[in-house]
């Protein structure tokens, strides 16, 4: 028996343009009406997605890859974890050296020096949903601004245009930080600024949505055999891996599609999200 559903939201529960198709709204409200949980799976913080939540009634949220996860229902943070300071020392001045584009991610702003690739996207995300809770500092050195700051950072996210194998080798000998390497490339390209590239998105060790789904399943006395995940992107691979039933939609990376129960017909703008639901759960 299904008690909770775990979804991503770009390119799972969101179609093109940032837009949710009606079907799976219906999916949501569906779920909503019974007694089945839900969570929004997010590799963005809360403050991006506040007003989505809200929309979609979400009780739930894990944000930022898994390190905040909140009861949107009562506004109580029930986990949180940031990077250290030194770290995130570390891998600006790793970064720099080749030159590379950063960006952190607090609460409630994003810190970058220049507007560019996904904090370009996420500003344009804001700028036509009209979101209020999010922030965009622009700093003259983004490393002078964290020594002379010393912000809580959720995340940095390092961007090129070319292969950051290289670097993600080279910060993957910090044991204190987990890194996920994200291509968007060919048919995974970034449609809302129409350009390509990868990123690394590094978090504290041991954050991932899998953790963090733990971390909430404990809270709601849910075993993990009775999760249904859904998902698109490396960041979902763990838990649609892991959960009771994990499922790919059909947008999705390859790599994930492997470990996946399921793998819908249908992609996320066409209601792949759901096609999952009402495959295994009969309201």
């Amino acid at each position: 028996m299904i008690r909770l559903i775990a979804s991503d939201l770009d390119g799972t529960l969101f179609g093109k343009n940032n837009t949710i198709p009606e079907n799976n709204l219906k999916a949501i409200n569906d779920i909503n009406r019974s007694k089945i949980n839900f969570t929004v799976c997010t590799g963005k913080t809360y403050s991006l997605f506040k007003g989505t939540c809200e929309k979609l009634n979400a009780p739930y949220g894990i944000f930022g890859n898994g390190n905040q996860i909140i009861n949107l229902q009562t506004g109580e943070e029930i986990y949180k974890k940031t990077l250290d300071y030194d770290d995130v020392i570390y891998c600006i001045n790793e970064a720099n050296k080749l030159k590379m584009h950063i960006h952190l991610y607090t609460t409630n702003k994003i810190i970058t020096e220049k507007l560019l690739y996904m904090d370009l996207r996420n500003f344009k995300l804001k700028e036509e949903e009209n979101i209020t809770d999010l922030e965009f500092e622009i700093v003259k050195d983004i490393k002078e601004y964290v020594e002379s700051k010393k912000p809580e950072i959720l995340k940095l996210v390092v961007t090129s245009e070319k292969s950051l194998d290289n670097l993600k080798k080279e910060l993957s000998k910090n044991e204190n930080i987990q890194i996920y390497l994200i291509k968007k490339y060919d048919k995974y390209k970034d449609e809302i600024i129409g350009k390509e590239y990868e990123y690394l998105d590094i978090m504290p060790k041991g954050i991932n949505k899998e953790q963090a789904l733990e971390v909430l399943e404990e809270y709601l006395n849910i075993d993990k055999s009775e999760v249904l995940a859904i998902g698109d992107n490396i960041n979902d691979l763990e838990m649609i891996k892991n959960s009771g039933v994990g499922i790919a939609v059909a947008n999705a990376y390859d790599e994930v599609k492997q470990v996946a129960n399921y793998t819908t017909t249908n992609a996320a703008q066409n209601g792949g999200f759901a096609e999952a639901v009402y495959k295994y759960i009969k309201f």
